[in-house]
């Protein structure tokens, strides 16, 4: 059976006896805060269970690495909503060691875009358009750099109070140790 329709099955199943109860919560987050992470699988539930999170806690917000790569991009205006729409009062940036993104190469990226069947033309158009797919594409070399960028980014996010402490961490993926980078009530 393929994925989506094992998928589907099981929904329907976990629907018809309530399996969803033990979740339900608000939109607001019982501990006031929302966390930008990496969608790495490793921290789907490790992270959660290595801050003593539980559903309803947090508002979580991933992408690959843990980076903002643009100051009014989606990542920035989830943060945003998060503050001003659902009641988080902290912002942590949380990244993890052996990231994917360190070891990105974009030119090794975009040739197994070609290799799948993205046209030249499309590259062409791109670059045309004013778009640096080599920096869009590009990860990072040093977590902590990464890190502590993330949280200036936001910090000095012209939309996010001054009085919104930002913290910066790096979680290790096999253990959940949390390396304090940015203490944000210092700041």
């Amino acid at each position: 059976m393929k994925q989506l329709y094992e998928i589907i099955q099981f929904n329907r199943e976990f629907v018809e006896n309530k399996g969803y109860e033990p979740f339900q919560t608000t939109k607001f987050p019982n501990k006031k805060m929302v966390i930008l992470t990496c969608m790495d699988t490793r921290l789907v539930e490790l992270l959660p269970h290595a801050m003593n999170l539980r559903n309803g806690d947090v508002k979580i917000v991933k992408n690959a690495g843990a980076m903002i790569s643009h100051p009014f991009g989606s990542i920035m205006r989830s943060l945003v909503v998060a503050v001003y729409a659902l009641q988080a009062q902290e912002i942590y940036v949380i990244a993890h060691h052996d990231c994917g993104m360190s070891q990105v190469d974009s030119d090794e990226m975009l040739n197994k875009m070609k290799e799948r069947g993205i046209p030249d033309n499309v590259f062409d158009t791109l670059q045309n358009a004013g778009i640096d797919l080599n920096r869009w594409l590009s990860g990072f070399k040093s977590t902590r750099e990464n890190v502590e960028n993330s949280v200036k980014v936001i910090r000095n996010h012209p939309l996010i109070p001054k009085s919104v402490p930002v913290h910066g961490l790096i979680i290790h993926p096999d253990t959940g140790e949390l390396d304090l980078v940015v203490d944000g009530y210092e700041s």
